[in-house]
Formats: C-alpha cells, structure tokens, sequence
C-alpha cells in the first residue's frame, strides 16, 4: 500500500519524496538564450574574419532587444539574454573589437554610429541554448517518487509549484535494549553505557527520509521489552538494537517469535552485524540490529535505509558504492563481507581518491566511527588487499 499523501509548502519539502508528477510549463528555455556575453550574429555574416558589422542595440536578461536581426547588423547581448529575431549565433566578446558606444535603444541601418569588429568566426548555435532543449512544454521533467534536494527544489519552483504533494514520512519506531544502557543524560557506573545508539539511530532515520520515534530503554526483561515491542507494532517500522543474538538475556527473538513473528532474514554474512534479523509481525516489518555502535550502524545503512526509502514512496534503493585505491595493505580472513571505519581523501596529485583505516578498535568504537567518512568494503575473497588496489567504499550518509 503507498503510503499517505501530505500536502507541503515548496519551502518545507526539501527530503520528501513527491508523490505527483510535475510537467513544464512552457518550453524551457523559453527562448533562444545567450550562455555569453558578446555580440548575438547572422553566423553566415561572418564566416570571413575579421568582419564588421553595425551595432543596432543592447540585450541582456529580463530586458531583450526589440527588433529583428538582417544581414551586416549585430547586437550586443549578455548572458541569459534572449537572442534577438534573425541571430542563429554569439560571439564571445574576447573576440571583437568595439568601435563606437553600444546603447540598449535599436539604432536602425542609418545610424552607423556603433560597430563591431568581429575576430572569430561561429557556427549558427554557438553559444546558444535553443528554446525548448532543457523540457518541451507539457514534457516530465520530475516523476513521482523522486526524492527532493536542492535541484528538484529549485526545479519545482521554476515550474511555479508553491506547494507540492509528497508521501507521508514513515514512522520509525526506535528501540535500544540492554540493562548497561541508561539514558544520555544519566551518569553511568563504570559497567554501564549511555545510549547512543537511540540518537544515532534517529538521525539515520531521518537522513533517510523517515520519522524517528524514541521508545526509550528496553531493559532485559522480558515484560517491560514486550510491551515497548508491542508499542513499536503501532508504527509502520521498528527498529531494535542489541538483545538479538543468542545470549542468555538476549529475548528480543524469542518476544518477536511469541508475538507470531515470521522471520526473513536470521544472520548476514558480514562483519560487524552478523547477528542481524528482519521479519514481520501482524501487518509491520521489523529489524533487529546489533548493539554495538559500528555494527548497529553498518547494518542500517545497508538494510534498514533501503526499507525506510521503499516505505516513503521512493522505490527500493540499494547502497551505493565507490571505489578508491588503498592506502596501505589490509589483510582479513573473516569468510565474511568486511566493512571497517575508514578515511577517503585525494592522493598527493589530487587525482584519485585514496582510503585508509581509522584507528579503530572493533565495532564498539564511536570515536573511530566519528572519525570515519566511510567504510572500506572487502568482499570474503579479498583476503589480501595491497596498497594502490582498488578496493569499495561505502560513504557515511548524514
């Protein structure tokens, strides 16, 4: 089912993802349009260098010449102007010479106060963009289910959209779980944690286009976690960290199986966030992370993030990779999918992009993730990768 549509001021709806199909107006660009500034010509004028020609007048944005073009006349145009009636082409004004002072008023053939010596010859279209060639009137130019950032923003207002039509952010119901974990702003005895993973979580959640809803702390027992899961039920995505693997007090699989949980995916073959599982109970999907800040993480951006975009109206989309060379070896023999913190910049010639390890110190490690800007991706095969290979990464999203 499509989820809801919610009517949005165009200044509101930068991220949200449209839900109606925008078409052009008019033609775009609505006349021939000058991209220098110059002198707009009859391209067969001068096709003989240099050659002179009479100055009839001044075009620039927003106040166009009036007047038609004929033969030995030219005028003088600035960038965005529309080029005037019977022009097929600019001159760039580095090459021409101006003999005598332009005015914006049409001169007329009579004149012959005003020419220009023209030192480069041009095709009929150089220059120029033609009416139309950015979108034909009543054309697509954004379907539906588009995402939209600045330039989607920027388009839709050049269409006269002052408000559009997007999807409903999905709910997104976070739960961390764990009896080490208190709140952010509760002091924490030496064998206890502060939550972060609820926070972290939220802002991956609303980077992907959905509504963080914080359920608070789940401890390990098994009524308090059933009820929280049950109240993350209500909502159209839940998303758990920490009490999913198979450790004494680890219940969150067992609640789930009790609620009538049907069980997709048990385990992936990667690390961090081995222990990963996604089902659904009743009519509402769920998953359940690792607790560990870097796996909880990794494992959104690879999983959950792609879940949120379809649930926002978006169409599945999977994560996209980029490839850099290694900075120095990396040697690992998991027989798994690896992804570790790492830093992509330019080499010494500011060419290629080259990636390196942080100093990370396993998947617990928020200050290597902090100090990460992606994540190098080595598949179970690459066991030994030297430096100079080109090797993926995975960008941090924010």
């Amino acid at each position: 089912m499509p989820p809801p549509i919610e009517i949005v001021p165009l200044g509101a709806a930068h991220g949200r993802v449209l839900a109606e199909e925008l078409a052009a107006d008019r033609d775009y660009p609505p006349f021939h349009r000058s991209t220098r500034d110059g002198f707009a010509v009859r391209a067969a004028d001068v096709a003989q260098v240099p050659a002179t020609l009479e100055v009839l007048g001044l075009a620039r944005a927003g106040s166009p010449f009036n007047g038609a073009l004929s033969s030995g006349f030219s005028v003088e145009i600035m960038t965005g102007a529309p080029l005037p009636e019977g022009a097929d082409a600019v001159v760039m004004v580095e090459y021409t010479r101006e003999i005598g002072a332009v005015t914006s008023e049409p001169r007329g053939s009579a004149s012959g106060d005003a020419r220009v010596e023209i030192l480069r010859s041009v095709q009929a279209g150089d220059n120029v963009v033609p009416r139309g060639s950015e979108a034909l009137a009543g054309s697509r130019v954004l379907p539906a289910g588009r995402r939209l950032g600045p330039g989607e923003i920027g388009l839709a207002a050049a269409l006269g959209h002052a408000s559009l039509r997007v999807f409903a952010r999905p709910r997104v119901a976070i739960l961390p779980t764990g009896d080490e974990v208190v709140p952010v702003d509760q002091t924490p005895a030496w064998f206890q944690i502060r939550n972060s993973n609820a926070l972290a979580l939220a802002a991956q959640v609303e980077a992907a286009g959905g509504l963080p809803c914080l359920l608070g702390i789940a401890s390990d027992r098994k009524d308090a976690l059933r009820e929280l899961i049950e109240e993350g039920l209500a909502t159209d995505l839940l998303v758990l960290s920490g009490g999913i693997s198979v450790g004494k007090f680890d219940f969150v699989a067992e609640i789930l199986t009790d609620l009538g949980a049907e069980f997709y995916v048990q385990g992936v073959s990667i690390r961090p966030g081995k222990p990963l599982a996604f089902g659904q109970v009743r009519d509402r999907f769920f998953f359940g992370l690792p607790g560990n800040p870097v796996s909880t993480f990794v494992t959104f951006e690879l999983f959950v993030r792609p879940a949120i975009t379809l649930l926002g109206g978006a169409g599945f989309q999977s994560s996209v990779f980029l490839k850099a060379r290694l900075a120095k070896p990396v040697r690992q023999k998991t027989g798994l999918s690896v992804f570790m913190p790492a830093r992509v910049t330019r080499d010494s010639a500011g060419l290629d992009p080259v990636v390196e390890l942080v100093g990370w110190q396993g998947s617990g490690d928020l200050v290597g993730l902090a100090e990460a800007n992606c994540f190098l991706a080595l598949r179970p095969e690459q066991t030994d990768a030297a430096a100079g290979d080109w090797v993926d990464v995975l960008p941090k999203s924010w």
